[in-house]
Formats: C-alpha cells, structure tokens, sequence
C-alpha cells in the first residue's frame, strides 16, 4: 500500500507546485476585446510592447498604448 501511496503524493505534490507557477491574467484592450493569458505579461521598457503567451501557447506582443486593463485571475 505504501509503495502506491508515497509515488501519488509526490506526483500530486510536484503538479500542485507548477500550479503555483502560473499566474493567469486577462488584458484587455482599448477597444473592448479581452485576451487571457497563460502568464503575467512582461513589461518591455525600451520597445513599449506586453509580452505574453496565450492559452494557444502563441506568444504575442502588444503596444501598451492598446491596452485599458491588465488583471491578474
């Protein structure tokens, strides 16, 4: 029984940590559309672009001059 048990603990423990990682967010845009992402966008000062990764797995960029809100889920 406990050879059963303790691989299940582990494996339930280490997809609780990767839960953990990902920090859903949903941008929306100036003109009204929303796009959720699979991560916190990242800030790129010298370009003035959002970086993020959508639930499609494509990476996009977005001028934030098109972007109202960002919230975290």
């Amino acid at each position: 029984m406990i050879q059963r048990t303790l691989p299940a603990f582990l494996l339930a423990l280490g997809l609780g940590a990767l839960a953990g990682c990902a920090s859903p967010a949903v941008i929306t845009l100036n003109d009204g559309r929303e796009i959720q992402t699979v991560d916190s966008p990242q800030y790129d000062e010298d370009a003035g672009f959002y970086e993020f990764e959508q639930l499609d797995g494509k990476r996009t960029r977005i001028n934030k001059d098109q972007i109202r809100t960002v919230k975290e889920l």
